[in-house]
Order: C-alpha cells, then sequence, then structure tokens
C-alpha cells in the first residue's frame, strides 16, 4: 500500500510533494525501450552499487548515482529484449500486436527498486507541473533478481494488479498470496532449495557445519528454511553468521575470522551475489582455503567467480541451480549489440569500455596518453564474457520463459479466453481497455509448452515446480572450471525418488576427489550408540558400548535395541544371534561322571542280586527275606536307572517320565524297605514262645508293598493328568544363555511325590529306631536305620540345594540326591551281608544268626 499512497501524495501541491518526490529522485528516462500497442516494465540491477549523498535539506537531493557495471544483469536485459522481439516476430502469438518495454535500472538497491516502481506504475516523471494519472504505464513487470528488491516491486505494484515477474526472486515469502496478490516467478521458490540442500548435506554424512548469508530477505529466509529442516535430518550448525554487501571490510573480516576458528570442514553460503564478492575479497585476503563449499542457486552458477583466483577457494562447490537450457539465436543476437542497438549513450559507453577495456572519448580517460581508444565498430563474438556466454542459461531462460508467460496471458486476454478476471464493464477483446487485472487473472491459469518442450505454468502461489540440478565446480584439462551436474532434485516426484546424486563424479574441496569428513564427533561403530554431551549440540556425542543382549547394527545410533527373548548380543554387540541352549547333556563331563555312577550302581545291585542268587539256600540269605530282597534291589536297579532319564535334552515325553518313574521306583524302594522293617519287627516282637514263626506272613508283605506303591502310582496319574511336566525354555538364571528344563507344571505334584517318599522313610526310620535294641547278631535294623538315616539327610539337604541351584545344577543337584540315596540303600542294607557271605561263610549259619535269641528260647 506504500505505492499508492505515494502516488496519492503525488496529486496535491507541488511545492508540498516537491521535496518528497525528491527524496526518492526524480524517475529519468529508462535505460532500455521500445514503444509498442502494450508495454511490459522491466527491473534489473543493471549496476551493482549506488552513490548516495546525505541531503543537506538546502539544496533539493541529487539524483541516485549508480556505478560498476554488471554485465550478468545486463545479460538478462537483453534476453528480455530478444525474446520480446522474438514474439513481435511471430504471427501465431499475438497477432497484429506488438510489445514494447521499459526496463529500469534498480542499481542493486531496495532505495533504486523503489525508484523504479514508481516509473514503471506512474510512467511519468513525478515533477510539480504533473500529477498522476492513476493508470499503470505497464500491463506487467519483470523483475527483480534480488528478492529483497522484488519485494518492494511487488509491494508497490501489488494495490493496482499489476503482475510481477520474476527470474530469480526467490524467497519463500515471496509466496504469500496474501501479501503479494499479483508475484509470479519462473525460478522455484527456497522453500524446495533449502529442503534440497539439507538433503545433499544429511545424504554426504555432514553433520557438523558453517554457514553464512546475505543479510536481506533472500538470505535470512532461505538460512532459516535451511537449518529448521537440517536440525530435523540430525545436521548442526556449528555458526551462523550474515553480512551485507554494505558492511565495513572489520565487519566482513570478524565474519571470515568465525569461519577461519571454526571446526566445520563445510560451509553451507546462502549468499547472494553482492554478499559472496565482499566475502570472496577478504577471504582471499585471508587466505582461507580447504572449506568445502555448499551454495545457493544465486552464485553456484556465477561464471565470472570460476577465475584462478578463485577456484583455489571455491573450488570443488557443490549446490543446487534451475536446469539449463538452449535459447537459438540468443548468442546471435548478444554479440549484435553496439550503437544500432537501442542502448542509451551512456550505457553503450560505459559497456563498450568496460568490455574492450577502452576510451570511447579522449574526454573521459583519465590519463589519455596511455589509453586505448575505441570507436564503437569493434565486434562482440571474440570476447568471452559474462555477457556473451550462452552455455550456461539458466537464469536467462527465466527471463526468457517470464516474458512468454506474460505474452500468452495477453494473447489469452485478448482472445478472451478467460473471463473471469476481467472488468465486467470492459470488453476483454479491446485493446484500448485492457486492465492489467485482467492480465494478471490470465497469469494464474496460464499453461504453455516451450520450443525447448518444457511446460510452464504456475501454482496457486505463483510459482513453478521446484527441478534443481546439483552441479559441481570442477577443472577441465585445460584448467578451467566447469559446472558439472552430478545430481538431480525434483520436487514433483515422491520422497524417495526426489533426490538422486551420484557422488563418485563429484570433486570435493581443493579438486580432491576424497570427500571431506565434517562431523562434531566421530562415528559411532556398530555395537555403540550415541550419548549427549551436557551443554553441546546433539551432533556432539561419546560413543557408549551397547549392554549385554542390546546391539547397535548401523552406524551412529541413537539407541541401543534389546535382542529378542531367544537371542544375545555377540561379542561386537552388532548382532543378536541365538542362546546358547543349555541342558544336562551325556556329552559334558557332568553328565558322563553322572552316567557312570548310576551305571555303576546298578552293575553294583546285580551284583548283589547275583551273590544273592547264588547263596539263596544259606540262613542268611533266608533270614533277609529273599523275595523282599530281590524286590528291593529290582527297586534300586530301577531308582539308578530313573536318574538317566534326568540327563539329555528334555521333550515332552521325557519330562513325563523322569518325574514319575523317579517317584514310583523310590516308593516301591521305601516300600520294600517299610516291610522288611515291619517285618523285622514283628520277628522279635511278637514271636510266639518256643515256636519262632512271626506273624508277618508273605501275602501281608506283598499286599504292603503292593498298596503302597500303588498310592505313588495314584498321584502320579492326577499330576501327569492335571498339569503334566513339559520342557521349559528359562532365560532367567542366566542372560546370555537359556536352560532348557523341565517345567513341573504342577509344584502341588512334585512335592506331593517328594513328600509321600519322605513319609515312607520317616516310617521306615522310626520302626527301625524302635528295632535298635534286637540281638547284635541280627544287625537288619541296625543296618536299616544307619540307610534312613542317609536317605533323610540328602533329601533334607536336596529341598535347598534343588530350590537355590541355577539352571542346569537343579538337575544335577536332583541326580545326586537320587543316586546318593539309592547307593546309601544298598550299601548299607546289603554290604554287611555280602560281607558274610563272600568272606565269613562261617557265620552264614543259623546258630550264629539266632545268636542270643535263639540261646534265650532255649
Amino acid at each position: 500500500m506504500f505505492g499508492l499512497g505515494f502516488l496519492l501524495l503525488c496529486s496535491i501541491k507541488a511545492k508540498e510533494v516537491e521535496s518528497n518526490c525528491n527524496m526518492i529522485g526524480k524517475p529519468e528516462n529508462p535505460l532500455l525501450s521500445q514503444d509498442g500497442d502494450v508495454i511490459i516494465g522491466g527491473a534489473f540491477s543493471i549496476h551493482n552499487n549506488i552513490n548516495v549523498k546525505i541531503p543537506s535539506f538546502t539544496e533539493k537531493p541529487h539524483h541516485l548515482m549508480c556505478t560498476s557495471l554488471n554485465l550478468r544483469e545486463l545479460h538478462f536485459a537483453q534476453t528480455m529484449i530478444f525474446a520480446i522481439e522474438e514474439i513481435n516476430s511471430k504471427k501465431s502469438l499475438l497477432p497484429n500486436i506488438s510489445i514494447g518495454y521499459q526496463i529500469f535500472d534498480s542499481c542493486g538497491s531496495t532505495l533504486a527498486s523503489m525508484r523504479s516502481s514508481m516509473a514503471l506504475i506512474n510512467g511519468q516523471e513525478l515533477t510539480a507541473e504533473h500529477t498522476c494519472s492513476g493508470k499503470p504505464a505497464v500491463k506487467a513487470i519483470i523483475g527483480e533478481s534480488e528478492s529483497s528488491s522484488t519485494i518492494v516491486l511487488s509491494r508497490a505494484a501489488g494495490p493496482f494488479n499489476i503482475p510481477v515477474i520474476s527470474h530469480f526472486a526467490t524467497c519463500a515469502c515471496l509466496s504469500n498470496r496474501k501479501q503479494f496478490p499479483s508475484f509470479f516467478r519462473t525460478i522455484p521458490s527456497d522453500y524446495y532449495q533449502s529442503r534440497a540442500l539439507a538433503q545433499l548435506v544429511k545424504h554426504l554424512g555432514w553433520t557438523w557445519i558453517g554457514a553464512v548469508r546475505s543479510d536481506n530477505d533472500y538470505g535470512n529466509n532461505g538460512m532459516a528454511t535451511f537449518v529448521e529442516v537440517a536440525e530435523k535430518e540430525g545436521v548442526c550448525i556449528e555458526y551462523s553468521e550474515a553480512i551485507s554487501r554494505t558492511n565495513s571490510k572489520d565487519k566482513i573480516a570478524k565474519v571470515v575470522e568465525v569461519i577461519k576458528k571454526g571446526n566445520a570442514k563445510v560451509l553451507m553460503a546462502f549468499l547472494a551475489q553482492g554478499e559472496m564478492d565482499v566475502l570472496l575479497d577478504e577471504l582471499i585476503r585471508q587466505n582461507v582455503i580447504g572449506l568445502q563449499w555448499v551454495g545457493s542457486e544465486s552464485w553456484i552458477t556465477s561464471s565470472y567467480l570460476a577465475t584462478e583466483r578463485v577456484s583455489n577457494i571455491l573450488g570443488g562447490a557443490i549446490g543446487f541451480t534451475i536446469i539449463k537450457s538452449k535459447i537459438p539465436g540468443l548468442k546471435e543476437f548478444l554479440i549484435k549489440v553496439g550503437p544500432s542497438q537501442n542502448l542509451s549513450d551512456a550505457l553503450l559507453g560505459e559497456f563498450w569500455e568496460m568490455v574492450f577495456g577502452c576510451c570511447l572519448s579522449p574526454t573521459v580517460c583519465p590519463n589519455s596518453e596511455h589509453a586505448t581508444f575505441c570507436d564503437g565498430s569493434e565486434n562482440l563474438s571474440n570476447v568471452s564474457n559474462v555477457f556473451t556466454d550462452v552455455s550456461e542459461l539458466r537464469i536467462s531462460n527465466n527471463v526468457y520463459k517470464a516474458v512468454y508467460a506474460i505474452a500468452y496471458a495477453l494473447h489469452n486476454t485478448i482472445a478472451c479466453k478467460t473471463l473471469n478476471g476481467g472488468n465486467e464493464n470492459k470488453r476483454c477483446g479491446d485493446m484500448d481497455l485492457l486492465v492489467s487485472s485482467q492480465v494478471l487473472h490470465s497469469l494464474q491459469n496460464v499453461n504453455f509448452t516451450m520450443d525447448s518442450g518444457e511446460t510452464v505454468y504456475f501454482d496457486k502461489n505463483g510459482d513453478p515446480m521446484a527441478r534443481y540440478e546439483l552441479v559441481n565446480w570442477q577443472k577441465n584439462g585445460a584448467g578451467e572450471t566447469k559446472l558439472i551436474t552430478v545430481g538431480q532434485y525434483d520436487a514433483s516426484l515422491s520422497s524417495e525418488q526426489q533426490f538422486v546424486i551420484n557422488s563418485f563424479d563429484i570433486i570435493w574441496a581443493g579438486d580432491s576427489p576424497t570427500k571431506p569428513i565434517s562431523v562434531c564427533s566421530e562415528s559411532c561403530q556398530p555395537g555403540f550408540r550415541q550419548a549427549a554431551i551436557k551443554g553441546r549440540p546433539v551432533c556432539c556425542f561419546e560413543c557408549l558400548q551397547c549392554p549385554s543382549g542390546e546391539i547397535s547394527n548401523p552406524t551412529d545410533s541413537a539407541e541401543c535395541i534389546k535382542c529378542p527373548l531367544e537371542y544375545w548380543s555377540n561379542k561386537n554387540h552388532s548382532i543378536c544371534v541365538l542362546k546358547k541352549v543349555e541342558f544336562l547333556s551325556f556329552e559334558e563331563n557332568m553328565g558322563i561322571l553322572l552316567t557312570a555312577f548310576s551305571l555303576t550302581g546298578v552293575t553294583l545291585t546285580i551284583a548283589v542280586a547275583v551273590v544273592f542268587y547264588q547263596f539263596i539256600d544259606t540262613p542268611l540269605v533266608k533270614a533277609s527275606n529273599t523275595e523282599l530282597s530281590f524286590l528291593l534291589l529290582f527297586s534300586l536297579s530301577l531308582c539308578f536307572l530313573c536318574s538317566l532319564t534326568f540327563i539329555g535334552r528334555p521333550t515332552e515325553w521325557s519330562c513325563m517320565l523322569r518325574h514319575s518313574s523317579f517317584g514310583v521306583t523310590f516308593a516301591l524302594c521305601m516300600s520294600c524297605v517299610l516291610t522288611r522293617t515291619i517285618a523285622v519287627v514283628m520277628a522279635f516282637k511278637t514271636t510266639v514262645p518256643g515256636l519262632g514263626v512271626p506273624h508277618c506272613s508273605l501275602p501281608f508283605q506283598r499286599i504292603s508293598v503292593f498298596c503302597c506303591t500303588v498310592f505313588q502310582v495314584v498321584i502320579c496319574i492326577l499330576w501327569l493328568a492335571l498339569a503334566r511336566p513339559m520342557p521349559f525354555k528359562n532365560s532367567m538364571y542366566s542372560l546370555d544363555k537359556i536352560i532348557l528344563e523341565c517345567d513341573l507344571g504342577s509344584a502341588i505334584g512334585f512335592w506331593a511325590v517328594l513328600g509321600y517318599i519322605g513319609l515312607l522313610s520317616v516310617l521306615c526310620f522310626f520302626l527301625a529306631f524302635l528295632a535298635r535294641k534286637l540281638p547284635d547278631n541280627f544287625n537288619e535294623a541296625k543296618f536299616i536305620t544307619f540307610s534312613m538315616v542317609i536317605f533323610c539327610a540328602v533329601w533334607i539337604t536336596f529341598i535347598p540345594a534343588y530350590i537355590s541351584s541355577p539352571g542346569k545344577l537343579t538337575v544335577a543337584v536332583e541326580i545326586f540326591a537320587i543316586l546318593a540315596s539309592t547307593f546309601g540303600l544298598l550299601f548299607c542294607i546289603f554290604t554287611p551281608k555280602c560281607y558274610i557271605i563272600i568272606f565269613k561263610p562261617e557265620q552264614n549259619t543259623r546258630k550264629h544268626i539266632m545268636g542270643k535269641t535263639y540261646s534265650k528260647s532255649q
């Protein structure tokens, strides 16, 4: 609204506005102009610098004086003229209608840009004798190259619905339709470029970088977006400095000092050309080399920077730029620039003297004696500079497309193809009644294809589709710096396909084939995780090894991952491996030892049975109750053998067999011992005097053994039916291995079986204890007492040992208890008898066995 307010002020009395109008400076005639049926405006920074004198307020302000001719911007302006002349020569586009132009110089300054805006909108000088007409002199404006100047131009043109198409202004802020309703551009927004650059830095593994930006809308907005996306990608900014081309040398030197002191090997430069120039001057002065530059499109394709003096600093730079194109006939048009072209005398003279290094007039040469003079007849075809170079037509192609977009919008408007956007009181086909709002609406809907095959259209924000090339500064065989395309970025594709890069084609900083490393901390290798350092950015970390049972497979893992239940971390903590499955096997030493003891016990039991069988008719064997003795030996053999079921890989059947066989065989064994004990007690306590016949008959013994054993069988059947033991992978005792064991299924069933065996053993011990005063020569009760003492001691100590033993030791403790108690029964009961049978046969007589008891009865 500033432009509208300013124009309204110009209609007041001359004396009241003369001073205000001159504060901006009287708009002079355009540097380049041509009449036509429709006028298109242009604003380019044809000069780089502006001399502003502080007003004294005692005289009228001086005109703005622009210096330092910018050949690149002049090239853009000539490209605009070329496109207009090409369109005027076509019969299919705007037939019988000619396009004219007015191109102003904004001098790389927002102050001069406002002056150009006023001139383009008003179309006449702001003097005291004239007032503002209120009708724009142009239907559309092309410009400018910098975002800040474009913002000024767009704010001034917006209230008048004058379309502004920029070829080089990339600030994402210009996509705001509320603030800039008439703005368009043929270059993608920095919204996409900043994201592409952040993804590029992350893709190349640089997580610690420095940043420098232009202190204007272009640099500040672009860098803000870059930093936001880069931080999400895990990239940290060591420093971020802002500079302006108008900064003092001391200010620029301080920024360079920050760059030199930084640890980052990569420098992200979001700079406009003006700021890039002043920064490079100071970098060259301080000889700052070895940095890997990542550049924005504003300077990355600037061929005038590709000199030997600058390439030592920028060699290997990479950055995104728009896709280059070819414009047929532009080269021939540019080299024809001369006195015959529509250049003002001052501009032509300045251009000619700069290109050829000569003086057109002796009056303007300070040292005319040593100066080279030229007369304007020189040929530009032999000149190679930014103005004549058409090998990298990127931004120039944007200017070219902008002119064609306006031409198609005018064509569609005049041909009445868009009726919605025009004034309802105007006839769309009438050139005299054509208004800029109609062109604005038609421009929003324009969609056409260039001769090169490129489709041109604008989205709702006035932006084109974002497509970039990733270019790399490389030296060819002749030592010349060239831009080599090494990748692409297309925002129209899916996120996985947007970014393509060939890292092998890139030449890095210092023309090195080796990619530089720019990180705050070295990468954490697999098996380690990143641990933040207090007070430092997230990119600065230390590497901690993953705990046992956790791994980190990729490099620079933020967290360690727990292995699944049946897996464990390897030695390097980089992969999960299957846990070692542990069980008491026959192959290991403990299993072999226990198996040997078990088989030894079986062998000894069989040996005792053989001895008893050989001496079955002797008094000692008969007195030992032959049937119960053999049944007891059989049960002891089963006890020894049942221990083997506890060794080996647990299966469903082995788990059921080991506990049930253990319970039944020991119940049978204790039943035999209990019956023997009862028989001994009854033999000496209830013998009828004079007869010597015990009341404990053989059927009673059989029934006693059977009933005691069957009761245990019933317990085992109920246990197996209700909650059978099953194989179980126990990972609680050891983290790095799995203990394969048999789950009891029901602890009540297990302790019931064990408790019943304990009950039988206590009864045996009690009865044997009662018979402790029997005749000395008959040692049966005494030996049973000893065996029960050993049996009870073993199983009483078994309980805490069983509960506290980890892993396969639990099984080993149970086997040890079985073997120890069985050996105790075998040795205590049968060893004395075997000793007498084999080594003391003279004692194996009825008289000796009966001893004192027999004498007393006599």
